[in-house]
């Protein structure tokens, strides 16, 4: 009986010190294989990033001005630099389109003034310009410009703006000129060819805000959200308006 009470005590005192231990070694083998799925699933996620910016890079780069763009319809210039208006002047006073918007225009700036900035024909100016003064963004300017190609009922539409806004331009505008066909008008100011934007680090700022802005364009088409005064907020959906 001896023998066997020794026996029963030794076997019940070490039962609770191997459970003990077996669900330890389990709670940090869970934390372990979650943290190296948490750093896989960082690693993957810079991966995309840096891939997918060297590919918006790359496409930038290689974005030329037409020599000789079709004749559209009309024309819009998304307002940022004065190498934009002077480019959508031009195609403006060589018949390239019937009449020029010119969308997000400072409140403060005058038609005279803008004229004067741009250098255009007077009459050419007077008949066949409108200013849009509403848009503070790339999203204003994709509305204020829808608003007025429906007015106008325009089918074909050169857009006018730098290399490196086009792509988002064209996803914005895309998003609500329905029925409507745009032609790219990349202006280029800075020749980014074969990797230039590497060794440029303006360019390279540039570019990379850019794209984040590219990437935020895109995940709105997949979660709405609509600007408020203290930020964003996700758009409602199912109501009309």
């Amino acid at each position: 009986m001896a023998m066997d009470v020794r026996d029963s005590t030794g076997t019940a005192g070490q039962i609770p010190v191997v459970a003990v231990r077996s669900r330890g070694h389990g709670k940090a083998g869970r934390l372990w294989a979650a943290l190296r799925l948490s750093l896989l699933s960082l690693l993957i996620l810079a991966t995309l990033f840096a891939g997918g910016f060297g590919w918006f890079a790359n496409k930038i780069s290689h974005l030329t001005t037409p020599a000789n763009p079709a004749k559209a319809d009309a024309i819009i210039v998304l307002t940022g630099g004065q190498s934009r208006l002077d480019a959508a002047m031009e195609l403006l006073a060589s018949g390239k389109g019937e009449r020029l918007l010119i969308s997000g225009v400072h409140p403060s700036a005058s038609r005279h003034q803008l004229q004067a900035a741009t250098g255009g024909d007077k009459k050419l100016f007077s008949c066949c310009v409108d200013i849009d003064r509403a848009a503070l963004d790339t999203i204003g300017n994709a509305e204020e410009s829808a608003k007025w190609v429906e007015n106008h009922a325009y089918g074909t539409v050169i857009l006018v703006t730098n290399n490196y806004h086009m792509p988002r331009s064209l996803l914005e505008m895309g998003r609500l000129l329905h029925g409507a066909k745009l032609e790219p008008y990349p202006v280029v100011n800075s020749n980014l060819d074969n990797g230039g934007w590497l060794t440029k680090p303006r360019a390279l700022r540039v570019l990379f805000t850019e794209y984040t802005k590219y990437l935020l364009a895109l995940a709105r088409g997949i979660i709405p959200v609509k600007p408020t005064p203290d930020g964003i907020a996700l758009a409602d959906t199912a109501g009309g308006g």
